[in-house]
């Protein structure tokens, strides 16, 4: 009897709990809405089997418990029985089947004005490439991505000059618009999931998937990676702004094609060397960097690197937190630098200037610092901190390391990475939270100190 009814506790349970519950689907944003009623549906079906089955075995309990005096009915077969269990359950399975196969012929058959785009998973981040003019995607091919290439561009294909390159983890999209949405990765599998379009699909390497989605309302929503891809999975994390016409084709304006990048010009050291002037009474004649006025060491710092910190300073994506007291001081020295081409010219300078590592003063434990840094930075930053571009993270080793420990515990208490057009920030923020206390990070730079 106490089994019989823990059964029956168990389905109102159950019940209560399914409809009493706030935890439910995100209001929809799509026109995929038919995901979620077959989804409604199966709830249903396999809802009711559920209640059925377990007050069916609570009613055998009691109506057949032991009893003195009464021998149990051995019956090992029964006809009648067995067809209407067959017939229930035929017809619940092709109720829950039919219908998801209805949603997936709609899922794999893009609208033929479908807009298009492709989006480029990597460990551990996201970047867009649209067509251009011609409406055609250029060719790709990963033998040719390099730190210039990120997208594997083929330099012999001329319906790729015009293609829009999106280096950023926020992709804008057109509501009312359908959008076939192409799928690649670089490294290792992949997912692109939002959970407000109800449509996710696996990026596999070496093929080219795709979905399709009409947004159905503005805003932004999270871009999430829903495959195990590696230490960083949690922070594969992108932006998906969907907004109305005029919005779009603005931010759409503002994209730069592959041939403007291949035009681009890059940075005069000469003009670059007036520049750091003003730079040099902080960082040092050779951007050796000083301690006392809290400017750290610049020179083998990477010149990409050198460019979006500036950008970053100047635009007040980076130094517009009141708690960042020095940074506030670095963002009106980076306003001084009127353009992205003065910019460019100054990080290029830097980039000339030779370099050596910077003195130690950090005082940590190398060895418990070991495994933090391979666990979870080398993978980004390289096994010898020496930085990787591909993975937009900078250089580590032979850099101020009291600048490291500063900019660690601004990730993790939220004075740097909060900012919304940082791009990349936000993950940096996420890794560093994995560092438990302030003798993790001191533990974790010292071992970087000792990097060959």
């Amino acid at each position: 009897m106490t089994i019989a009814i823990a059964l029956v506790l168990l389905v109102l349970g159950s019940l209560i709990f399914h409809y009493l519950s706030p935890w439910y689907f995100t209001p929809i944003a799509s026109n995929w809405k038919g995901m979620d009623d077959t989804i409604e549906l199966t709830f249903w079906i396999t809802g009711l089997a559920f209640v059925a089955v377990n007050l069916f075995v609570a009613y055998c309990i009691v109506k057949f418990r032991a009893k003195q005096g009464v021998r149990a009915a051995y019956e090992p077969e029964n006809k009648k029985l067995e067809w209407w269990l067959i017939s229930v359950t035929t017809v619940g399975v092709a109720a829950m089947l039919a219908p998801g196969l209805i949603i997936w012929a709609n899922f794999v058959n893009v609208p033929a004005d479908a807009h298009l785009v492709e989006a480029v998973g990597q460990q551990w981040h996201w970047q867009y490439r649209l067509p251009g003019k011609d409406g055609k995607l250029g060719v790709v091919n990963a033998k040719h991505i390099n730190d210039a290439n990120p997208f594997g561009m083929d330099l012999s294909d001329a319906n790729g000059r015009d293609d829009i390159l999106v280096s950023s983890q926020e992709l804008h999209l057109q509501i009312g618009k359908p959008v076939k949405i192409l799928l690649r990765s670089i490294d290792v599998l992949h997912n692109f999931a939002v959970p407000q379009f109800r449509a996710k699909m696996d990026l596999v390497p070496g093929m080219v998937t795709y979905l399709w989605v009409t947004p159905t309302r503005t805003g932004k929503f999270d871009l999430l990676c829903n495959e195990l891809c590696g230490v960083g999975h949690f922070v594969m994390r992108g932006v998906i702004v969907v907004e109305e016409e005029a919005a779009y084709l603005s931010w759409l304006g503002d994209q730069k094609t592959f041939a403007d990048n291949l035009a681009k010009p890059g940075g005069d050291k000469t003009i670059g060397k007036g520049l750091y002037a003003t730079c040099a009474a902080c960082h040092g004649a050779e951007a050796e960097g000083n301690l006392l006025l809290h400017a750290p060491k610049l020179a083998g710092q990477g010149e990409w690197y050198l460019q979006r910190q500036l950008s970053y300073f100047k635009h007040g994506i980076r130094g517009s937190n009141e708690r960042d007291v020095f940074g506030k001081v670095m963002a009106p020295m980076a306003s001084l630098l009127v353009d992205d081409a003065a910019i460019a010219n100054v990080s290029a300078f830097i980039s000339s200037l030779p370099e050596t590592a910077a003195p130690h003063t950090v005082k940590g434990n190398a060895s418990m610092g070991k495994p933090l840094f391979v666990s979870t930075c080398s993978t980004c930053h390289g096994k010898d901190g020496q930085g990787v571009r591909l993975m937009q993270a900078p250089k580590l080793k032979g850099m101020s390391d009291w600048y490291t420990v500063t900019q660690l515990k601004n990730f993790k208490q939220g004075f740097r990475g909060a900012h919304a057009k940082d791009q990349y920030g936000p993950q940096m923020a996420l890794m560093a939270a994995i560092l438990k206390d302030e003798q993790a990070i001191n533990d974790l730079v010292a071992y970087i100190n000792v990097l060959p």
